[in-house]
């Protein structure tokens, strides 16, 4: 167990009420499934709570800070920025291209061979396509500069 692992389950029973909250203010009929996601997420963070505490228990504890020996703060920050931009992009053009710009941008930045970037672009596009537009019906946003 890492002493981090307290927090993660705080936010996650905080994220647990919050759409608990929000859940009941949808019409009954549609609070059946969001409150089956939101019990199994409950479930699974009170296990994770059980397993803290056996672990504690067994002396079994370490700072979780190890973790971050690794960490570059250049690429987190031009990620994030990247993440960023995708949003306000996605707000101006819509999702396909916004996608497939991040997408691309992202996998050139880590470095992604080239060949490697066409076929992820490739299998994102078709996926979502099929998956969300024609299967599923679901409108993505199209932008403001198409509608």
């Amino acid at each position: 167990m890492k002493k981090t692992d307290i927090g993660v389950c705080a936010v996650m029973y905080a994220v647990c009420a919050f759409f608990m909250y929000e859940t009941l203010h949808l019409p009954e009929e549609a609070q059946i499934y969001p409150m089956c996601i939101i019990a199994a997420l409950a479930a699974l963070t009170s296990l994770q709570v059980f397993n803290m505490f056996k672990a504690a228990k067994r002396g079994e504890v370490t700072s979780g800070l190890e973790d971050f020996k690794e960490f570059v703060p250049s690429q987190f920050f031009a990620l994030l920025y990247m993440i960023i931009g995708y949003l306000a992009l996605m707000y101006c053009v819509g999702f396909y291209i916004s996608s497939l710009i991040f997408v691309a941008a992202v996998l050139l930045f880590l470095k992604v061979k080239l060949w490697q970037i066409i076929v992820v672009e490739l299998a994102l596009l078709l996926l979502v396509y099929f998956a969300f537009t024609m299967f599923l019906g679901v409108q993505l946003p199209e932008g403001v500069l198409f509608n």
